[in-house]
């Protein structure tokens, strides 16, 4: 647990002693306990099913959301692995699994005569944009057993009107007001639990701007952010306890989750910036729009382990964040996300990554700018990803990246440990985050962690119905430019009017008197950055799509017409039936109907290494990607062992006969998902002067395993 520094705390401890004290917890104990059990099992809160969560067997679990109650709720009840004492302990540990507290401070502890526990608790939760201050609780925990053997934990906000012990507001933090939550645990035969969660907070919306009192006021983000939270914390722990050991890289996976944890909540102290943490604002430079805080804490040095190897001493000793907040129109937080993730040479500057490795790498930190290379392309290195793929964690390497003059012979790569979530557009409130640190290629699990990043959050409840694979818009409008003047309407119908607000927060480690060099780079920098996604974003809103003819989509390229017509020709040549189904012959409706086609199909070139250069929708699907990184997937890595042998027998057979037929079989997916088809058909497409262009694959009845 992380202290909180509030003055108060002792205080509030030598409130919590005073012998009237405990007959009046215990009365509020027993209520809040009767409440409880009316939400997790009963009808006191009008509960209604929550949208977008598919049913069945592979489902976290069922949730529901308050309809027309006090503050925002939600309710789940799942089935997990792990024994009752065993979830208990996971559920108390709030800071563990989710990701927005901050601190949890248990300031008393009472018995009962039932044998149960009262606790006093302090909690801070961090606020999620720069536009919004955080949240506090004084709260009441009530732990026991039922007659029927059920643990119940569960929780209330104490205030003055309970004539209880009650704790003084605390600067930069809104006190919030939990209702009776909690959690009830019901042991299964066999083993295992059954768990029902309620959460019933009033989150005080009046306290933040109009346009982000969405935020505060759903119970569907409620939901994603800490209900589900929850079930999905538990769900992990449960399937590695059950499994082997080791994962990728021979790391254990609580060590990733606890590198997960290190990254997130390093964003998150960044982005609160809170002055007991030592950060302090500096003056801006006459506008407001980017804020730069301080910190030259010992603290926070140590928290960096800034210890070399090589015999050098660390010199940075301070860390700077540029932080910033933006609202976005019409912009599914996924998309933008997948393509900040994929795209990372649109935003990034090379010159600064190299420097904010070389601030916290071997050997002295010189002047940004001094010590700097390039780098070629970027390689993600899947690390970690949880049971319902939700978040993933990764490496990304850099390749080429240079950090001093040697380097020009021979260019080190640069390594960004990373953090992706919020990348499924079907999932109702999710926050989208992508949050990266660069560390030495050792890799230790405590090396040294800046986090920078963004953090994407939609304001609008509504669901968003738009096609998970939209950045291949994006690469049409900024690589082909204006030279078109057809644009489609498949991804703007049914999209609505998206809103979101982006939170951007960037830190770098510096030597104190580069400070004001460092903080005119780092304005710019997050400056550039807003920039570039407000092209992004622009290029990706499906009413720009549909209102200006210099962006249009793949679909009305004719290049990708003129492919479309030789992928259907030389499947009729070769296997003697047609591809599609449909008798129109106009290019634009061919290369439609391939690109709507149920089976996958995609393109790889004729090369040494062959490499993917088109695929239909349900393509994309299939290996996870989009139509601007699929060219940066081999066609030998979504094969297995026995698949690229497979391969490797029927390719002369292709370029000799024209085409072959493949068994069934299992390929990866560019996240590394295992996919099953039932068989493959490969044939050879022929140009209009007949030579061979390129190598086409379709996937028959494929599916995820």
């Amino acid at each position: 647990m992380i202290g909180c520094r509030s003055r108060c705390h002792s205080w509030c401890m030598r409130m919590a002693t005073f012998a009237n004290i405990p007959r009046m917890l215990l009365s509020i104990a027993e209520e809040t306990l009767t409440e409880f059990l009316s939400k997790a099992t009963g009808t006191a809160v009008e509960w209604v099913q929550m949208p977008g969560m598919k049913p069945g067997p592979d489902s976290i679990g069922i949730i529901a959301i308050s309809h027309g109650c006090t503050g925002v709720a939600a309710r789940a009840c799942g089935l997990v692995g792990l024994e009752p004492t065993r979830v208990a302990e996971i559920l108390k540990d709030r800071p563990s699994w989710f990701r927005d507290c901050r601190a949890m401070d248990v300031l008393n502890v009472l018995p009962t005569a039932n044998g149960g526990t009262i606790e006093l608790l302090y909690m801070q939760l961090y606020a999620p944009t720069t536009l919004a201050p955080a949240r506090d609780f004084w709260l009441l925990r009530y732990t026991s057993v039922l007659e029927d053997g059920s643990l119940v934990i569960c929780e209330r906000s104490l205030k003055n009107t309970q004539n209880g012990p009650s704790m003084p507001s605390v600067q930069h933090f809104v006190r919030a007001e939990m209702l009776p939550s909690g959690y009830l645990i019901r042991p299964c035969e066999g083993g295992g639990s059954i768990i029902h969660i309620v959460d019933h907070m009033d989150l005080e919306p009046w306290s933040v701007p109009e346009v982000l009192r969405p935020l505060y006021e759903s119970s569907t983000v409620l939901a994603q952010k800490t209900t589900m939270a929850a079930l999905r914390q538990l769900r992990q722990i449960a399937q590695e306890v059950s499994q082997s050991n080791l994962t990728n890289w021979g790391r254990r996976p609580a060590a990733l989750r606890a590198l997960s944890q290190r990254l997130s909540r390093g964003f998150n102290e960044a982005l609160n910036g809170f002055t007991d943490e030592g950060w302090s604002v500096m003056g801006n430079d006459g506008m407001d729009d980017v804020t730069i805080l301080v910190n030259s804490s010992p603290e926070k040095l140590m928290g960096l382990n800034l210890s070399f190897s090589n015999g050098f001493s660390a010199v940075s000793n301070a860390v700077l964040c540029a932080k910033a907040s933006m609202l976005l129109q019409n912009v599914p937080p996924a998309i933008l996300l997948r393509f900040l993730r994929e795209h990372r040479s649109e935003w990034a500057d090379n010159n600064i990554d190299a420097y904010s490795a070389a601030a916290i790498k071997v050997g002295p930190c010189s002047l940004l700018g001094s010590r700097v290379g390039s780098y070629g392309g970027q390689v993600i290195l899947p690390l970690a990803h949880t049971i319902e793929h939700e978040e993933f964690l990764e490496v990304i390497k850099l390749e080429g990246m240079g950090h001093s003059p040697e380097d020009a012979i021979m260019p080190r790569d640069m390594f960004l440990l990373q953090l992706c979530s919020g990348m499924d557009e079907n999932a109702i409130g999710t926050c989208a985050e992508l949050i990266f640190a660069p560390i030495d290629a050792s890799f230790a699990d405590d090396a040294p962690l800046l986090p920078s990043g963004f953090r994407i959050i939609p304001l609008d409840s509504a669901k968003e119905a738009s096609s998970p694979n939209r950045t291949l818009d994006l690469a049409s409008a900024l690589e082909t430019g204006p030279a078109g003047n057809k644009s489609s309407t498949d991804y703007s119908a049914n999209s609505g009017c998206m809103r979101s607000v982006m939170t951007i927060a960037f830190e770098f480690a510096f030597e104190s008197h580069m400070q004001e060099h460092v903080a005119s780079m780092a304005r710019q920098y997050v400056r550039s950055i807003i920039s570039s996604v407000q092209r992004v974003a622009l290029a990706l809103s499906p009413s720009h799509l549909g209102s200006h003819a210099g962006l249009r989509s793949p679909l009305g390229t004719p290049e990708a017409q003129t492919l479309a017509r030789w992928i259907c020709q030389s499947y009729r040549c070769y296997l003697g039936v047609e591809l599609l189904k449909s008798s129109s012959e106009g290019s634009e409706t061919i290369l439609k109907t391939l690109w709507h086609h149920s089976d996958a199909i995609m393109c790889c070139s004729l090369k040494a290494l062959p490499v993917f250069t088109f695929a239909n929708q349900a393509g994309l699907d299939m290996l996870e990607t989009t139509l601007v990184a699929l060219q940066d997937i081999t066609l030998e890595k979504i094969f297995d062992d026995h698949g690229r042998k497979t391969l490797c027998s029927e390719f002369p057979q292709i370029m000799q006969q024209g085409f072959a037929c493949l068994q069934g079989g299992i390929c990866l997916s560019s996240m590394g998902r295992p996919v099953s088809y039932e068989r493959a058909v490969a044939w050879k497409v022929l140009n209009e002067e007949e030579t061979p262009h390129c190598i086409c694959f379709m996937f028959i009845n494929w599916s995820f395993v």
